[in-house]
């Protein structure tokens, strides 16, 4: 629930749960999604993956896929698409390298930072993935069980196929 004071009045405006626009009492600026898989080059697709599903478990994917549209300045959702554009940016920066994190920290959108991602690292996808797939080709089981074998096989398979 927002309230908002206004003289004698109070308005109040209350956020469904299920609402892109609503932000848990537990969400803060520096949340890391990520964990030590922080974006640098050479690992955009497993990053894209782990903050893909973060996103989505918030309901905030749609301010980095496009999906959720920018309001214009007389929208009455503006100042919450800000206040969760802006929230999103974070997590987006608290998850980088900081060598990478400079370049994104005056962006003002989080689809302008997730296009530039694009971009700049999903070109590293081609020699990547013919990589991978040289990498299955050459694995041997050897001393490892089946299941070992089979666990490590399509975890290079599944890399290699995003």
């Amino acid at each position: 629930m927002i309230g908002k004071n206004f003289g004698s009045k109070k308005e109040t405006s209350i956020i469904d749960i299920s609402s892109p626009y609503f932000l848990a009492p537990v969400d803060r600026p520096r949340q890391n999604f990520v964990g030590d898989n922080l974006l640098r080059d050479g690992n955009y697709s497993d990053w894209k993956s782990e903050m893909t599903n973060a996103l989505f478990a918030k309901n905030k994917i749609g301010f980095v896929d496009g999906s959720m549209p920018t309001h214009v300045n007389d929208s009455p959702h503006l100042m919450n698409w800000k206040r969760c554009n802006a929230m999103v940016h974070r997590w987006l920066i608290s998850s980088m390298d900081k060598e990478i994190k400079g370049n994104f920290k005056y962006t003002i959108t989080t689809f302008d930072i997730w296009i530039d991602f694009e971009e700049r690292f999903d070109k590293e996808s081609a020699p990547r993935a013919h990589e991978l797939r040289r990498t299955i080709t050459t694995i041997r089981q050897e001393g490892m069980t089946f299941s070992t074998y089979y666990t490590k096989l399509r975890s290079v398979w599944m890399k290699s196929s995003r």
